[in-house]
Order: C-alpha cells, then sequence, then structure tokens
C-alpha cells in the first residue's frame, strides 16, 4: 500500500508539471532596433574665402568723335591684355533633399592687366588699357554628389579701367589724352568646390565677362573731350580659392 501511495504521488507531481509546462505562455517574438541614423553631407550655409587666378581681356576702339566732330565708324583697331589676378568672395548657399543647390555671392578681384596697339592708320600714336579691378553678384545654381557641388552661376559684373592715347607732335614730343571709366556689364561662369573638411572647401571656375560698348572721352587735363572712342570690352577668368563655411549644419541625419 505504502509504495502505490508513493507511486501515485509521484504521478500527480509528473501531471501537475506537465500541465504548468502546457500553461506556459509562448515567449516574447524579438524586437527589432531601429536602423542608426545615415548622415550626410550638407551645403547649407555660408561662406568667405580668398582667390587667385587670371584674367583676360579683348578691347576694339572705334574712334567717333574729334573735337566735337563726328567720324562715325572710324576703326581704330584693338588689343588684348592680361594678368594675375587676387581676391575675395562671400556667400550663402542652400540645398534641397534632392541635391539641387542654390546661392547667391559676391567677389571681387584686383588686377594689373595691360596692352595696349598703335593705330591701324600709321600716325605712331599708342593706346594703351589697363584693368584695375573685376567684381560681380551672381545667382548660382548646382548639383550636389556629396561633397562634390558642380554648379553655374550668372549675373551682374563691374570691372575699372585706365586709357591713355599717346600722340607724337614732333621733335621727339609727344602728347597723352587720358581716360578712366567704371562700367558695368554681366557675367556667366562654370566651376566645381569640394568640401575638404565640414568648414573647408576649394573651389576652381570659369567665368566670361561681357561689358559691352561705351562711349569714353579722353582729355589731356580738365573735363573737355578731344577725341571720343566707342570701346567694346570682354573678359575671360580663370580662377581658384579656398571657403571657410560657417552657419547651417555639415552633416544632416536622415532614417
Amino acid at each position: 500500500m505504502r509504495r502505490i501511495a508513493l507511486l501515485a504521488a509521484g504521478l500527480s507531481l509528473l501531471g501537475q508539471a506537465a500541465l504548468a509546462a502546457d500553461l506556459r505562455l509562448p515567449p516574447r517574438p524579438a524586437v527589432k532596433a531601429p536602423p542608426p541614423p545615415i548622415s550626410y553631407f550638407s551645403w547649407t550655409g555660408c561662406y568667405f574665402g580668398a582667390n587667385g587666378g587670371g584674367v583676360w581681356v579683348t578691347k576694339d576702339y572705334t574712334l567717333t568723335t574729334i573735337v566735337g566732330v563726328p567720324v562715325p565708324g572710324t576703326n581704330f583697331g584693338g588689343h588684348d591684355a592680361s594678368s594675375g589676378i587676387i581676391g575675395v568672395q562671400a556667400g550663402c548657399n542652400y540645398q534641397f533633399a534632392g541635391g539641387f543647390v542654390v546661392g547667391v555671392q559676391a567677389d571681387y578681384d584686383w588686377a594689373r592687366a595691360n596692352g595696349s596697339h598703335l593705330d591701324p592708320f600709321g600716325f605712331g600714336t599708342n593706346i594703351a588699357s589697363e584693368t584695375t579691378s573685376l567684381g560681380s553678384v551672381t545667382g548660382r545654381l548646382g548639383y550636389a554628389w556629396g561633397r562634390f557641388l558642380g554648379y553655374v552661376k550668372g549675373g551682374w559684373a563691374w570691372e575699372h579701367d585706365n586709357y591713355s592715347w599717346t600722340i607724337p607732335v614732333g621733335a621727339g614730343a609727344t602728347g597723352i589724352l587720358t581716360a578712366s571709366e567704371t562700367r558695368g556689364g554681366w557675367t556667366v561662369g562654370i566651376g566645381g568646390e569640394y568640401a575638404f573638411l565640414d568648414w573647408l572647401t576649394g573651389f576652381i571656375e570659369y567665368d566670361y565677362y561681357d561689358f559691352g560698348t561705351s562711349s569714353i572721352g579722353f582729355t589731356p587735363i580738365g573735363p573737355i573731350a578731344l577725341v571720343n572712342f566707342d570701346i567694346r570690352d570682354r573678359k575671360s577668368v580663370i580662377r581658384g580659392g579656398i571657403n571657410v563655411r560657417f552657419g547651417g549644419s555639415p552633416l544632416v541625419a536622415r532614417y
């Protein structure tokens, strides 16, 4: 009897254990952690920097009046000039989610581009020019591939030029007529910029400037112009530089 009772008690305990195992809740499914955010470089922000390069100038001259007397259509030839440039620039960019970047930039460069030519009529006179400065305010449109930005630009430009016309007057003596001007025009360009660091970028670009034709009065002294020239002016610039970025966030998180 005693053995039967012990056997019955053991069977009861096994039954209770089996029942408890059947009533146990199933394990909770594993919860997957969200993926870490992906950071990418953003061109949004402002910048300032310095640049250097070269300028190539083309000027064509048409004599229009001598002491107030019209001489229309008298082509006086032209010349080219070139020099190095050095300057500064500043601007701001905004990058859209798709990679497109819009911005605005102002720049100013100093130059010393001198050129001259003899008149085409064999009179021995010499016409010379000097471009001393060049500036622009432009809008920019580009597309960013990570840290590289390709862009085009265009807008308003201005320049400052000095002129002289040297005329032999006999016995080895010469007379000099001079003029100067600050002229407005337009510019377009194309370039590329790379972000070496989150706050430091470098760029290289080509810009074309067109200042149209302007009537310039040449005078030895005083306000009365002895001769007037219509001067056509175009310029090409290749420059590279660095920019220091500030404002905005260089890295943007995306899930």
